[in-house]
């Protein structure tokens, strides 16, 4: 019987590329490649690529540099290209890096194990970009990689015009799946051990334009709430002009709905907001943030900034200050803004000098530290209910403890319990209280409950197997399990 080939799928970019590539792995998992053991060389190497970030063409070309002495010296080694700078550089990418035998688009991941085959077998590269989307993602195979917590795609695309962005060029016009397919996905999850989703979209809140139900995406939020099994659901990016009252509403009354929010501010600025072309205004923000508080008093609210948004002068910059004070986010992914080729933004004029954008994206960073420092603060005392986290705790083993996942999102380092309470494994729960906070995290020396679940049986259950590496190294700060927020600019 012949050795399988192996393969390796490296990730870049957002949840929903982290996504594709469980997708990615659970195709080339059925077309009988095998995850590369761990410190050997694959076979097959997959780059699924982000655009976002300006430097993001400068990494995939490094990476790929690196491995053409690697190739040159492994016969039919394959290396393929896909996801969103693959559907903006098409043949680009071949005519820079030509031992690249494989180059798709985000439109059509499904077609990866062909494109190989048919590479090798015509001794020639083959580039595939779809300008719509094929079939939708979510009925390909997957391979996930945490066995407690999962993504669930309820959309793929946008259809707002951002003029930073360019993921609406490469991802296409929003396509909504029915509710019915969704919840059946959820339910199998569950049924597998699965006590967390994240319902996933570029726009999340935006779902049910497709099929005309403005409010179609509060209807979902119930109805994952009578799944029974399932713990906590939570959902990323909302848009906040798509951002109405029935979702907090729905938030509100359904249990199984977590407590946080990540909302993308973008700017706090109105004048810069309409150049970037964001449909709200930063009243309309505000009044979002203090309807959901209302409704949730203990919801954890996080976002996203841009710093240097072109003809961004000193008084935008400070009312993007004075939003952000007003806000009290529990933490905020800010970015000093790049131009992307293929962008309105990237022609605009009046260009903001790097050493000014530096000086205040370091006075914003310290800004949203303190606040974060000032809300995490408040959580002292407190007991709350983990999910225990597998490999979010990156000096777990230096300090002996263990990390989880509080409702509202917020990462917690916990002491090791008692071993008359057990030990918790990945997907348990453990009732702690909080004894310290930090800008970024919090603290509990005093675990109260350990309570066994399904989803930590399910770890158990998939770590006790024979050994299979995955196959799937992420170019981003996550590991294994959704990540909690998103870790580029989104759509939303």
């Amino acid at each position: 019987m012949s050795t399988p080939r192996t393969y390796e799928v490296r990730t870049y970019g957002c949840q929903m590329n982290v996504h594709d590539s469980e997708r990615l792995t659970g195709l080339l998992k059925g077309a009988g490649y095998a995850a590369a053991p761990a410190g050997e060389q694959a076979d097959v190497v997959v780059f699924n690529t982000c655009a976002v970030r300006e430097n993001a063409d400068n990494k995939l070309y490094g990476n790929l540099g690196h491995l053409a002495p690697v190739k040159a010296a492994k016969p039919g080694m394959q290396i393929a290209v896909g996801g969103c700078l693959a559907q903006k550089d098409r043949t680009t990418i071949t005519e820079r890096a030509p031992w690249v035998d494989v180059v798709f688009g985000t439109h059509n991941i499904g077609s990866l194990p062909v494109l190989l085959e048919r590479a090798r077998v015509q001794e020639e590269a083959q580039v595939e970009i779809l300008e719509s989307l094929d079939v939708f993602p979510s009925t390909l195979p997957t391979k996930r990689e945490s066995a407690y917590a999962a993504w669930v795609s309820v959309s793929v695309g946008c259809n707002n015009t951002c003029t930073f962005c360019i993921v609406p060029a490469l991802r296409g016009k929003e396509k909504d799946r029915r509710p019915g397919d969704i919840l059946a996905e959820v339910r199998a999850l569950v049924a597998e051990g699965v006590t967390e989703v994240t319902l996933l979209g570029q726009n999340v809140n935006a779902y049910g334009v497709e099929f005309g139900d403005r409010q179609a995406f509060s209807k979902l939020l119930r109805a994952c709430g009578d799944i029974e099994g399932l713990e906590r659901v939570r959902f990323t990016s909302p848009h906040p002009a798509e951002f109405t009252d029935d979702v907090i509403e729905a938030m509100a009354e359904t249990p199984n709905v977590m407590p946080s929010l990540h909302m993308p501010l973008q700017s706090g600025s109105d004048r810069v907001l309409r150049a970037m072309r964001r449909s709200y205004r930063s009243s309309k923000f505000l009044g979002i943030i203090d309807r959901v508080r209302a409704a949730i008093p203990d919801a954890a609210i996080t976002t996203d900034i841009i710093v240097g948004f072109p003809g961004e002068t000193e008084e935008d910059f400070l009312e993007t200050l004075r939003v952000v004070r007003e806000s009290r986010f529990a933490s905020a992914f800010t970015f000093q803004y790049s131009k992307r080729p293929g962008t309105p933004a990237a022609v605009l004029e009046d260009q903001v000098p790097p050493e000014v954008v530096k000086d205040r994206y370091g006075r914003l960073a310290a800004l949203v530290s303190e606040i974060a420092w000032e809300e995490n603060k408040r959580v002292v005392g407190r007991t709350v209910e983990l999910m225990v986290a597998e490999g979010e705790g990156r000096k777990d083993a230096e300090t002996l403890r263990l990390s989880g996942r509080a409702p509202d999102n917020r990462l917690v380092h916990f002491a090791a319990p008692d071993a008359a309470l057990g030990t918790p494994r990945p997907g348990d729960m453990v009732t702690v209280e909080v004894t310290y906070a930090a800008p970024h995290h919090l603290v509990a020396d005093r675990v109260l409950a350990v309570r066994r679940t399904r989803s930590g049986d399910a770890w158990e259950a998939r770590t006790a197997a024979p050994a299979a590496p995955s196959g799937v190294s992420l170019g981003m700060p996550s590991l294994g399990v959704p990540a909690p927020l998103p870790a580029a600019p989104a759509c939303g």
